[in-house]
C-alpha cells in the first residue's frame, strides 16, 4: 500500500538524525520489494548498497544509463553486482527522444543555456528514473547535505509527490565524506574510481570533471552554471 504523506513526515520526524542502518531497517521492513536503491555508483551510493545488503540480500537496485556515462561508472557497477550478488535493474532513454535531440541539436546542446541542459537531463535522466519508480512505493538515495547548496535541508524520509506520492529515503543524509569514506575502507565497498581522481561527484562524461583540492564537491558538475542550478531534476529543488 502506498504511503500517505502523513506517515512520510511522521517517520521524517522519528527519524532525524537516525542511524543510517535505523533509517534504512523502517524503510526495508515498510516497503520490501516496493523499495529499490537508486544507485549512480558514487560511493555514496555504493555505501547504501552495502548497508542494506546486511539487512537484506533481495533489496533492488536501480541505475539510469544515459548513454554518456563514464567507462569507470560501468566498472564499478560490475563490481558491485558481482560483489553483491544483485541485479542492477537499467533504465535507458526512450531512443527517439535522443535521436530528435541530437539531430536537432547537436551533442552539446546542454552547454548553450540552461533551458537546453534541463532538456538534455530529462530526456536522459529524468524521464527513465519516472518509469523506474512508476511500481515503488518507495526509494532509497545516497544524498548528503553538504553536497550542495540545494541540499541542506533535506530530511532523511521525504514526501515524495513528483513520483505519484511515495517515500524518499536517504539514509546518508546527514554524513560527511569522512564518514562515508571511512566506512566504505572499513567494509570493502566497491569504490568508483573517479573518486581518487579528483571528482567528488560524479554524473554524465561531458557534464562532469575533476576539482581543485578544497573545491566544493558539486564544483565540477556543470561547472559552467550557477551552484543553486546545479540539479538535473532527479532531485528537485524545494
Amino acid at each position: 500500500m502506498r504511503p500517505e504523506k502523513s506517515e512520510a513526515l511522521d517517520a521524517a520526524a522519528r527519524l532525524a538524525g537516525a542511524d543510517p542502518t535505523a533509517i534504512l531497517t523502517w524503510a526495508i521492513a515498510r516497503f520490501g520489494r516496493r523499495l529499490a536503491i537508486a544507485s549512480s555508483f558514487s560511493i555514496e551510493d555504493c555505501v547504501v548498497i552495502d548497508l542494506a545488503h546486511k539487512l537484506d540480500r533481495t533489496v533492488r537496485v536501480f541505475a539510469l544509463d544515459t548513454g554518456r556515462l563514464p567507462d569507470e561508472t560501468y566498472m564499478t557497477a560490475e563490481r558491485v553486482r558481482a560483489k553483491y550478488d544483485v541485479e542492477i535493474e537499467w533504465q535507458f532513454p526512450e531512443r527517439d527522444a535522443v535521436e530528435k535531440l541530437e539531430r536537432a541539436k547537436g551533442l552539446y546542446s546542454f552547454r548553450d543555456s540552461l533551458e537546453n541542459r534541463h532538456e538534455c537531463c530529462g530526456i536522459r535522466k529524468v524521464a527513465p528514473l519516472g518509469r523506474a519508480l512508476a511500481d515503488l512505493d518507495g526509494w532509497i538515495t545516497g544524498l548528503r547535505r553538504e553536497q550542495s547548496v540545494t541540499r541542506t535541508d533535506i530530511p532523511e524520509v521525504e514526501w515524495d509527490a513528483e513520483h505519484g506520492g511515495i517515500c524518499k529515503v536517504n539514509p546518508l543524509i546527514a554524513w560527511s565524506e569522512a564518514q562515508v569514506r571511512a566506512y566504505a575502507k572499513e567494509m570493502r565497498v566497491p569504490i568508483h574510481p573517479l573518486h581518487d581522481r579528483g571528482y567528488p561527484s560524479i554524473g554524465c562524461a561531458p557534464c562532469t570533471r575533476a576539482v581543485a583540492p578544497g573545491d566544493h564537491p558539486r564544483a565540477g558538475r556543470w561547472w559552467w552554471e550557477n551552484p543553486e542550478n546545479k540539479e538535473c531534476g532527479l532531485h528537485p529543488v524545494r
